[in-house]
């Protein structure tokens, strides 16, 4: 059994009694696990994967908290999957490079990209007014959820499954680009300390769109030369943008529009 196994896996011994089932899984349930690559014996624990925390908790059944208890185990299961195959994948890299690498294959925009290519938010169980506001297809929610479905999938079949799941879905992405990538923000502060300014500056410039789809611009600037203001659907991804676009211009190269 491996370091990773030993720390992970739980005991089967000291495994809790199997609480009451959920209400019966769809039937595609059985559906998705074939897409998942893994045979569940405990299909109640995709269901708990899929259960979005505003269901009612009277109808709840077994799922007291949703997929939140998966999700939390789920990311560290990634983590810890992506991080021992980069150590594999690029034996003569920095671990600079490495983390950098790791930051891009974790980041929520590519869970989300996952989950949508596994039609996750199909099979979610959403109370009715989180799906008249387009929860199946909220970015946010299908991050956590297919963190949820990783947790799963460990503690149904093991690290072994888990990490086949991760290595299967995650290729073309590690495959993507071998250059290690670097987030524009810190690209940004690298070009800014190189010359002597000061740091990036971010200001929060405005929210626009419904609850379900906000919209935050960012405003970013260094030293003297002129802003740029970037767009999202979060204050993260908005000064991401920001940031590239400043940086494009810096370099002398044409900023992508702002949406």
């Amino acid at each position: 059994m491996s370091p990773v196994e030993q720390t992970f896996r739980p005991s089967p011994a000291g495994r809790a009694p199997k609480a009451p089932a959920l209400d019966r899984p769809a039937p595609d349930l059985t559906v998705l696990a074939a897409a998942l690559g893994h045979d569940f014996r405990d299909i109640d624990l995709l269901a708990e994967a899929l259960l979005h925390p505003s269901i009612d908790p009277a109808s709840r059944g077994a799922a007291r908290y949703g997929y939140q208890r998966l999700e939390f185990l789920g990311d560290r299961v990634l983590g810890m999957a992506i991080a021992e195959w980069l150590i594999h994948a690029f034996p003569e890299e920095p671990e600079g490079a490495l983390a950098r690498r790791f930051a891009g294959l974790v980041r929520a925009d590519a869970l989300a990209e996952i989950a949508m290519r596994l039609d996750l938010g199909r099979h979610l169980r959403l109370s009715p007014s989180e799906d008249e506001c387009g929860g199946r297809s909220n970015p946010a929610t299908l991050t956590d959820v297919c963190e949820a479905v990783i947790g799963a999938l460990y503690l149904d079949g093991g690290w072994e499954v888990a990490r086949a799941f991760v290595r299967t879905q995650w290729a073309g992405m590690l495959e993507r680009d071998l250059t290690p990538p670097q987030d524009p923000k810190t690209a940004l502060q690298e070009w800014a300390q190189a010359r002597g300014l000061s740091l990036p500056r971010y200001t929060h410039v405005a929210r626009s769109g419904p609850d379900h789809e906000p919209v935050f611009s960012v405003q970013v600037s260094v030293g003297d030369y002129p802003p740029e203001i970037g767009a999202g659907p979060s204050k993260r991804l908005a000064e991401k943008q920001a940031a590239e676009r400043l940086l494009a211009r810096l370099r002398g190269g044409e900023p992508a529009p702002v949406p």
